[in-house]
């Protein structure tokens, strides 16, 4: 049974509950003691002392005395509050909606449990519970805007729109006076009421309301845009394109309006006869200022032939007489189509041309002199080389001299040299251009990021911390690497993984990739604050937005190549666990080559090199706790970091379920990437689970039936099912054998094999894909398979990155140091310039 307090230990108890919420922790303790010196037994003290001890990171202390405190008094609300708070803060959702369930059963009127059950219900995406525990929210203050709105907002995610819209109608319909207009909250919701009636696709109704409420709404472009969009699916085009007319006189910049605009005059780009009078309208648009762009560049997308050579002509000379540095990258999207592309080309040189006056496609003076556009033609014809659609390194590299001749102290010229020789393949030169670069101009934190970029591509790790360092703050715990991980700077902690992983550094690897996986974890847990922050300030359209987002988060292009190279690190690290050992995979070599003696002594000469590097590290640390002191710039306690090399991650006993912890994102919401497609099958079969395997070979068929990797995955997948100690069970079996059609059971693996090098007679990754499967087939066919890899090298087509892949492949296949010493040699004369080649595999 509870005890119960007296008067002076209740005002007590009151006392601790404000030292909590005013984060007084240690006068929240004292009075907590107070209270159970007396009452040893009482509930709702130890609760609130349990919830005080997790605030002081004291987590297992606190759930202790939690469960403690439920056996003392199992009736009281606000041990199971506080036990469900308690779960929240480990983020275990699912045991925190338990237990604020189990406390409103006993205060249902409570309204701070229903609000935080609610918060945790649309954090865990359970709509119809969130629905519920609004209604009662709503039915307990009712006078409250924005508990009307809540609910309004759990039938909308609920897909619920009648409702919802029904939902923000009532409570109109309450109002005694439409509130100003300087009312936000009011502004913002009726919009949102707009958005929901569009989304049930009734336009002319969401066009009416729009109409009503546009007078006294405060978001005035967001109407304007959207009355133009419904004018426009209503085929009311007369009076949307005076709407697009209207935006484009706010921003004559935005494409979108100019694509409303075509639409509602029912100009079609793909049609010859809409062409000219589209020309003309962009040219009424140009004619309005000197500096308007878009008018004078989306012209160049539809129109061709002698049009399009004087349209391109005119934008190519206007923008670089002005010396504009983006005119490149503002006109690559035409180099698809190849006759622009050739166009384009032939203009700029013949503006480079001595010959020519001017630079124009006719050569006649307009008493403009080609100095005028020398250096900015240069820079321009540097980048068009570069470019993958129309590259000629030798050529970029003649003009990007050129142009630095011309103006040696111009950022962006440097930069470009910097990407040629990235291009070319010499990572150490582009690095040290990159680097040249940013001294010229170091106040610039966008050359320091490229040039920390470059030298992580490069493997110089050091020297990447030190060039982000002088934008960094450098007294958060870690210095300049903490500062990164603080401001979650996902470029950087990707780049630096991968640079490990190419070294072999694996600890390290996975300690970017894992941090890099926590931060979406982050991105995905601070939502939790706008559920409620959100409404209290009248952002509904904006919270949409962001929970539609979040339910993609992880869709993010980061996550993906994250999730990709930390799968390959379990991967390898399941395939050869030998390298399990920290030091191992923080750059020894690689022992496939050893005896079992020389093994064993490289084990153990790593063991004592790892333990010597961890004293040594943990050494600086206090070193440098020291100096700064016990807590960082920003007041917080620093905390040492137990693992600073990885070791443990690396030593995981279960890799491939790490490995899932990543993938299963990465195949849920990013099921069209092929490459998630190929790694997941390879995850799946090694845990043995081939129906999951089988959905993945599945998943990449659809995508693309010819994929190479798909070719050698199919064939191995059927190979091993025939390989089978013991039969599968027979669903599982069934199953397997009645989707499996990409090779049924009497196929011959060999002539599928020849068949498909004969489809592909001229890709190189299709080649190796060819080279793999006879090398599982045929093993004894591995001399055979290695010359025609070295053959590959004379294809036309082949690229750098292919031929590395080659030389990896030959590693796989345990090739003779002279194998791949003559593979490289070859690889060597065809890209001189090259320093990708891993020395650790020559």
């Amino acid at each position: 049974m509870p005890q119960q307090l007296s008067s002076k230990e209740q005002s007590l108890f009151r006392q601790v509950i404000k030292y909590y919420e005013s984060k007084q922790y240690k006068k929240g303790l004292k009075a907590a003691e107070q209270i159970l010196r007396k009452n040893p037994n009482h509930g709702d003290t130890q609760a609130m002392k349990s919830l005080i001890q997790n605030s002081q990171g004291q987590t297992d202390e606190a759930f202790a005395l939690a469960k403690l405190a439920l056996k003392n008094d199992m009736k009281s609300h606000v041990c199971w509050h506080v036990y469900g708070l308690l779960w929240r803060s480990v983020k275990n959702f699912e045991e925190a909606i338990k237990a604020y369930k189990f406390a409103l059963k006993i205060e249902s009127d409570s309204i701070q449990i229903q609000r935080d059950l609610a918060l945790l219900q649309i954090q865990m995406r359970d709509f119809q519970g969130y629905i519920q525990s609004r209604k009662t929210m709503l039915q307990q203050r009712p006078q409250i805007r924005q508990n009307w709105t809540a609910l309004a907002v759990a039938y909308h995610l609920a897909g619920e729109l009648q409702e919802a819209e029904k939902i923000l109608t009532t409570y109109e319909d309450t109002l005694k006076q439409t509130p100003p207009k300087s009312d936000i909250e009011h502004s913002e919701a009726v919009l949102y009421k707009n958005t929901i009636i569009a989304e049930t696709g009734e336009f002319q109704r969401a066009l009416d309301h729009l109409e009503a409420i546009t007078k006294n709404n405060l978001d005035r472009t967001a109407v304007m845009e959207m009355r133009a969009d419904y004018l426009l699916r209503l085929d009311k085009k007369e009076e949307a394109a005076q709407a697009y007319r209207d935006l484009l006189a706010r921003n004559n910049e935005y494409r979108a309006y100019y694509d409303g605009l075509e639409k509602s005059l029912g100009l079609d780009k793909s049609d010859k006869g809409s062409r000219q009078k589209l020309n003309e309208l962009y040219d009424s648009y140009a004619q309005q200022g000197e500096r308007i762009d878009a008018a004078r560049r989306i012209p160049l997308d539809f129109l061709d032939g002698d049009d399009f050579r004087k349209a391109a002509d005119r934008y190519l000379r206007r923008m670089l007489t002005k010396g504009v540095p983006s005119t490149f990258p503002n006109i690559k999207a035409l180099y698809s189509n190849s006759e622009k592309k050739q166009v384009i080309q032939d203009l700029v040189e013949g503006y480079a041309s001595e010959t020519v006056v001017n630079g124009s496609a006719e050569k006649q003076s307009d008493g403009e002199t080609s100095k005028n556009f020398h250096p900015s033609v240069y820079y321009f014809l540097a980048q068009h080389y570069d470019y993958h659609m129309s590259r000629n390194l030798v050529k970029a590299l003649e003009y990007i001299d050129k142009a630095i001749e011309s103006d040696p102290s111009a950022v962006y010229y440097n930069m470009t040299k910097a990407r040629i020789w990235k291009h070319y393949g010499n990572l150490q030169r582009a690095a040290e251009t990159m680097n040249h670069a940013r001294t010229l101009d170091e106040r610039d934190r966008y050359m320091n990021t490229k040039c920390a970029k470059y030298q992580l591509r490069n493997d110089e790790n050091d020297k990447a911390i030190n060039t982000m360092s002088k934008f960094t703050r450098n007294e958060t715990v870690g210095g300049a690497l903490g500062d990164l991980h603080d401001m979650q700077c996902i470029w950087y902690l990707t780049e630096d993984g991968e640079s490990y992983f190419r070294q072999r550094k694996l600890g390290l690897a996975l300690k970017r990739f894992r941090a890099l996986y926590d931060i979406f974890e982050t991105w995905h847990e601070d939502q939790f604050d706008f559920h409620s922050f959100s409404l209290r300030k009248g952002q509904i359209r904006a919270y949409i937005d962001m929970v539609r987002w979040e339910d993609e988060l992880r869709d993010h292009p980061f996550y993906t190549r994250a999730a990709l190279s930390a799968i390959q690190v379990y991967l390898l690290l399941h395939d050869k666990p030998e390298i399990a050992h920290a030091s191992l995979a923080n750059g020894v070599p690689d022992m496939d080559g050893m005896d079992a003696n020389e093994r064993k002594k490289a084990l153990k000469k790593a063991k004592k090199d790892q333990e010597k590097k961890e004293a040594e590290a943990k050494e600086v640390e206090k070193k440098n706790a020291a100096k700064k002191g016990g807590t960082g710039a920003d007041g917080e306690p620093k905390k040492e970091d137990p693992d600073p090399t990885g070791s443990k991650l690396v030593e995981t006993k279960e890799p491939l379920e790490e490995a899932t912890k990543f993938l299963t994102p990465l195949l849920e919401m990013s099921p069209k990437n092929i490459e998630g497609q190929n790694i997941g099958f390879e995850v799946y079969l090694r845990r043995k689970k081939y129906l999951l395997a089988l959905k993945c070979l599945l998943a990449a068929s659809s995508l693309d039936s010819e994929n190479p990797s798909l070719h050698e995955q199919a064939t191995r997948f059927r190979m091993t099912l025939s390989s089978l100690s013991e039969p599968l069970p027979e669903p599982i079996s069934s199953i397997i054998e009645k989707n499996f059609t990409l090779l049924p059971k009497s196929t011959d693996l060999v002539a599928h094999n020849e068949a498909f090098l004969s489809r592909h007679k001229n890709s190189p990754r299709h080649i190796h894909a060819y080279l793999k499967v006879r090398q599982q087939l045929e093993p004894t066919s591995q001399s055979e398979n290695e010359k025609q890899m070295q053959a590959l090298l004379k294809l036309e087509n082949i690229e750098l990155e292919e031929a590395i892949e080659g030389l990896l492949l030959l590693d796989a296949w345990s090739s003779g140091a002279e194998v791949k010493k003559a593979y490289v040699d070859t690889a060597r004369e065809r890209w001189r310039e090259a320093s990708l080649f891993p020395a650790a595999i020559i």
